[in-house]
C-alpha cells in the first residue's frame, strides 16, 4: 500500500512578470521568496501547457543555489497534483544541466525542469531562475515559452498535494498515491553524476586519456567555481583518469558559490588564470554554476577563445571516437561567434549554420540529423551528444585532441591560426545597465538599419579605415521548420570581414545587460598573427562605441566585463 495525498485546488493571482528569456524565468532570489505563490504559479503554468498524459516523465535537478531545494519541493508538489506519472531527482536536488539532457534521452522522459540561473550568482540577495527542457533535451522552443507566459498571466488556481513531502538525500524509490482515485506516482532519487558520466564514457576513450595523462605527467586543473560541475570533475579526473585531488578547485558546490561569480571567463575564473600563469599546470578549465560553459587555459596561462576552441575541435574532430564513429554531418555556431568556424567548414567541405544565440536554436538541426557540433562565443561548446552545451565535455574533448596532437594547448592553437588565418575576438557586457538607456542604445542602431545612411561611410581610428559594408539586424529563419527570428542583433560588417555586433542579453535578472562583440580578422601570413588580441583591436572598439553611444547614453566609461 501507498502513502495517499489529497490534490488541493488553491486560489491565486497571475503574475505578468513570468515570461521566460533565453534560458528560462530567471529573476532575483528574494522575488521567488517574497511573492507570494510565485513559484507554484510558474510550476502550474508548464504543467497546463505540457499538459501532463498518464505516462508522463520529468526530470528535475539544478545547480544547488539558494532556494533550489526549496523549489524541488514545490515542484513535487504540484507536478504530483498535476498528473505526472513519474519524477527522476538528482540526489540532492543535483543536477548539471548536461546531465538533465542526457538523463531525459537516456530515459525518453517527457521533458525537464532545471533550477539554474546558470553563471549568474546565486545567494538571498542575487538571482535564482527555473527553466523547461523538452523531450530532446533541450531548451524549450520560443512557442512553448511563449504559451506558458500566457497560461502565466492569466492563472487564477494552481493543484497541489500540500502535504507530500519526500527524502532527496537518499538514492532510492518512493512510490504515493495520489487523489481520489488512487493514481500512483513513482518517484526515483538517482545519482547525480551516474548517467552523464556512462555516457562520456561512451563518447571518450577513457582508458587512452588515463594513459596519457600518466605518461606525460600532465598537471590538470579544474576549477567548478562552486557550481554543479564539482562532483562531475572529481568523478571524471580523479576516480576515473587517475589524477590527484589538488586537480580540483572549488568542487564543493555551495549555495551562494562560496560568494563567487560562478561564470567562467577571465574575470570572475581570475583563481584559474593566476595559477595557470605559475606554469606548474599543462591544462586547466572552467566551468559555470550549472556545468554547461567552460574555459580553457593553457600552460603558462595561454587563453584559448571559445571562438577558437570551438574552431579547433571541429577541424580535429577525428581526435574524438564518438565523432570517428557517427562522423561530422555539420558545424553551427551563434551569429555573434567569430567566423573562425566558418572556415574550417569550408576545409572540411561541411554545412555551416549561423542561428541567433540560444542553444535551442540548434536543437532542430541536430534533431534533422543536420549538425553534429556547435558552440557560442558565450562559453558554450557541444554537440550532438545531448541538446545542451556541455563544459566538462569539452575540456575531454580537448584532452583527446591534446593527446591525438601530442602537443600542448598553445602549440595546437598557434598551429590552427597558422593554417587558418586569426580570429581576433573580444565581447564587451554592460550589465544591469538602465533600461531604457539600453533600449536607446539599440534604437539609435536601429535607425542607422531603416535608413542605411552608414552604408559605405569611411570610419578611421589609429590609422586604420573601417568601411561599413552591411548595416542591418539579424534574422534567421529555420531551414528546418521554417520559423522566423528576427531582431536578433545589429551587425556592421565591413569591407575587410571584420564584425561588430550589439545585442540585449536575455540572461539577466534585473536591468539590462548589452553586449558588444568584436570580430577582426589576421591572415595566416601576416606579420601580427601573434599580436595582442587587446591591441589589435583597439581600433575597431573605438570605431564601435563611436557609432553606438553606449558611453554617452549609459554613462558607463568601461563595461563591466570584457572576455
Amino acid at each position: 500500500m501507498c502513502e495517499s495525498y489529497t490534490v488541493t485546488s488553491v486560489s491565486t493571482t497571475p503574475y505578468d512578470d513570468q515570461k521566460p528569456g533565453t534560458s528560462g524565468l530567471r529573476k532575483p532570489t528574494q522575488v521567488f521568496l517574497t511573492k507570494t505563490n510565485y513559484t507554484e504559479n510558474f510550476i502550474q503554468s508548464i504543467m497546463t501547457v505540457i499538459k501532463p498524459s498518464e505516462d508522463c516523465v520529468l526530470v528535475v535537478g539544478g545547480d544547488g543555489r539558494y532556494f533550489m531545494k526549496e523549489a524541488v519541493r514545490v515542484i513535487v508538489k504540484v507536478a504530483a497534483a498535476n498528473g505526472v506519472r513519474r519524477l527522476i531527482i538528482g540526489q540532492n536536488g543535483l543536477l548539471s544541466t548536461p546531465a538533465v539532457s542526457c538523463i531525459i534521452r537516456k530515459y525518453s522522459a517527457t521533458g525537464g525542469i532545471i533550477l539554474t540561473a546558470s553563471h549568474n550568482p546565486g545567494g538571498p540577495n542575487a538571482d535564482f531562475g527555473i527553466k523547461y527542457n523538452i523531450s530532446n533535451g533541450g531548451p524549450a522552443p520560443s512557442k512553448v515559452t511563449d504559451a506558458i507566459y500566457e497560461v502565466s498571466k492569466q492563472l487564477n488556481t494552481y493543484d497541489i498535494c500540500k502535504d507530500l513531502e519526500i527524502d532527496i538525500s537518499t538514492i532510492g524509490h518512493q512510490s504515493f498515491c495520489i487523489g481520489e482515485n488512487k493514481r500512483k506516482v513513482d518517484i526515483d532519487v538517482i545519482s547525480s553524476v551516474a548517467d552523464y558520466l556512462t555516457l562520456m564514457k561512451d563518447i571518450f576513450d577513457f582508458p587512452a586519456l588515463k594513459n596519457y595523462i600518466h605518461d606525460k605527467k600532465l598537471k590538470l586543473r579544474f576549477d567548478a567555481l562552486h557550481g554543479v560541475i564539482g562532483p562531475y570533475a572529481k568523478s571524471v579526473l580523479c576516480d576515473e583518469l587517475g589524477c590527484s585531488q589538488d586537480s580540483l578547485a572549488h568542487c564543493v558546490p555551495k549555495e551562494d558559490f562560496g560568494g563567487s561569480h560562478p561564470d567562467p571567463n577571465l574575470t570572475y575564473a581570475r583563481d584559474l588564470v593566476q595559477e595557470m600563469e605559475k606554469g606548474v599546470h599543462d591544462f586547466g578549465a572552467a566551468f559555470d554554476g550549472d556545468g554547461d560553459r567552460n574555459m580553457l587555459i593553457g600552460k603558462n596561462g595561454f587563453y584559448v577563445s571559445p571562438c577558437d576552441s570551438l574552431a579547433i575541435i571541429a577541424n580535429n574532430y577525428e581526435a574524438i571516437p564518438y565523432f570517428r564513429k557517427n562522423g561530422l554531418k555539420g558545424v553551427a555556431r551563434s551569429m555573434p561567434t567569430s567566423g573562425a568556424l566558418d572556415r574550417v567548414a569550408a576545409k572540411l567541405q561541411k554545412s555551416m549554420y549561423e542561428t541567433p544565440t540560444g542553444w535551442k536554436f540548434f536543437g532542430n538541426l541536430m534533431d534533422a540529423g543536420q549538425l553534429s557540433l556547435c558552440g557560442e562565443e558565450s562559453f558554450g561548446t557541444g554537440s550532438d551528444h545531448i541538446r545542451e552545451k556541455d563544459g566538462l565535455w569539452a575540456a575531454l574533448a580537448w584532452l583527446s585532441i591534446l593527446m591525438h596532437a601530442n602537443a600542448d594547448v598553445e602549440q595546437v592553437v598557434k598551429q590552427h591560426w597558422r593554417e587558418f588565418g586569426r580570429n581576433c575576438f573580444t565581447r564587451y557586457d554592460y550589465e544591469q545597465v538602465d533600461v531604457v538607456a539600453a533600449n536607446n542604445v539599440m534604437s539609435g542602431l536601429k535607425a542607422y538599419v531603416e535608413n542605411q545612411s552608414l552604408l559605405n561611410t569611411e570610419h578611421t581610428s589609429q590609422s586604420h579605415t573601417f568601411v561599413i559594408k552591411t548595416f542591418d539586424d539579424f534574422e534567421y529563419t529555420d531551414p528546418i521548420d521554417q520559423s522566423v527570428a528576427k531582431n536578433q542583433g545589429v551587425r556592421i560588417i565591413f569591407g575587410d570581414g571584420s564584425r561588430v555586433i550589439f545585442r540585449l542579453s536575455g540572461t539577466g535578472s534585473s536591468g539590462a545587460t548589452i553586449r558588444m562583440y568584436i570580430d577582426s580578422y589576421i591572415s595566416s601570413d601576416a606579420e601580427n598573427l601573434e599580436a595582442s588580441a587587446e591591441e589589435a583591436l583597439k581600433p575597431l572598439v573605438e570605431v564601435a562605441l563611436r557609432l553606438s553611444k553606449i558611453p554617452q547614453f549609459t554613462g558607463r566609461e568601461a563595461p563591466t566585463v570584457i572576455t
